[in-house]
């Protein structure tokens, strides 16, 4: 049955496939308050197209990445896989409970998710149990939790998305990856181009989230040079100094009209996730990921315009 699994997953698009067995996860976890039944938790894994990273490499398109990186993968391709495998679960006589994220529920009154419009996320819906996406990936075998609390893989590093699917029916377990692609370089640090991303790893969303969408004018080439015009200290925020919070966060997002969102509420990313980028170009440079290819990633210097462009 693992080997029908993970053959269907394939065929349907994924990439990697884990399984980790309940034990695993304390007995308070969330996935035994959405199934208290739960046996075994498998874990897909999607390649995001590093072809698709290219267009903000280069300054060159845009939209790729949010409607075919983000959008799709999201809304299309993981849900047809998720639904193929439990489909096949329940044919077995178990029972199989797909869990993907949900972008715009958060239990915290003061949440965020830089990937969705802000005033279309649903917060304090306590109510409402997901799964910590990420512990449950490195349950399953799928990786290893990163420096700035991204999942790692070896074949791809950090360009992937992924899913769950929680089911009554017990199956052999994928064993868990020590660690050993992050040596806390810090570089997805130095590239996020709003810092977001503190000292000891963790992201600040709101903060991401007005840099994933364009605030920083040296890397945005859809920013106007009277950006922000109304905002005292428009060119700490072009330059990616300024800190925002939640407030300031909103009234910058508001003025954001820079390129159009995709559908399903999510926001277009300028900035193509640059901690991923510059994790990659790393790891891709130390030659410790499995999948290779026959030009590097990174084939010249970044590009940036300067801020004295917007005084």
């Amino acid at each position: 049955m693992k080997e029908k699994i993970i053959g269907i997953a394939m065929a349907n698009g994924a990439d990697l496939v884990g399984f980790a067995p309940a034990d695993r996860f304390d007995k308070d976890d969330a996935i035994f308050k959405i199934m208290p039944e739960t046996k075994t938790v498998i874990g897909l894994a999607f390649r995001v197209l590093r072809g698709i990273y290219r267009g903000i490499e280069e300054g060159s398109t845009y939209y790729q990445y949010t409607t075919m990186a983000v959008e799709n993968m999201e809304e299309t391709i993981m849900p047809m896989a998720q639904m193929k495998v439990a489909m096949m679960i329940e044919q077995e006589g178990y029972t199989a409970l797909p869990q993907r994220r949900h972008q715009q529920i958060m239990a915290q009154e003061d949440g965020m998710n830089p990937e969705v419009a802000y005033d279309a996320i649903y917060r304090g819906r306590t109510a409402e149990v997901q799964m910590d996406f990420l512990d449950a990936a490195v349950k399953c075998g799928l990786g290893e939790k990163g420096f700035y609390r991204t999942l790692l893989t070896d074949e791809f590093g950090p360009m992937v998305r992924y899913c769950f699917i929680l089911t009554d029916a017990e199956l052999p377990a994928s064993e868990m990856i020590a660690p050993h692609l992050c040596d806390n370089c810090g570089k997805c640090a130095k590239g996020c181009p709003g810092k977001a991303i503190g000292a000891d790893g963790r992201v600040d969303d709101w903060q991401c989230a007005v840099y994933y969408n364009g605030a920083n004018g040296t890397k945005n080439p859809f920013m106007p040079p009277e950006a922000f015009a109304d905002l005292d200290n428009r060119l700490e925020i072009i330059a990616g100094e300024a800190k925002v919070s939640p407030e300031t966060a909103k009234k910058i997002l508001d003025k954001i009209y820079f390129y159009p969102p995709a559908q399903h509420a999510y926001q277009c990313s300028i900035c193509g996730r640059a901690c991923d980028m510059e994790c990659y170009v790393h790891l891709e440079e130390k030659g410790v990921l499995t999948k290779k290819f026959k030009t590097p990633f990174r084939k010249r210097e970044p590009w940036q315009f300067d801020v004295k462009d917007f005084e």
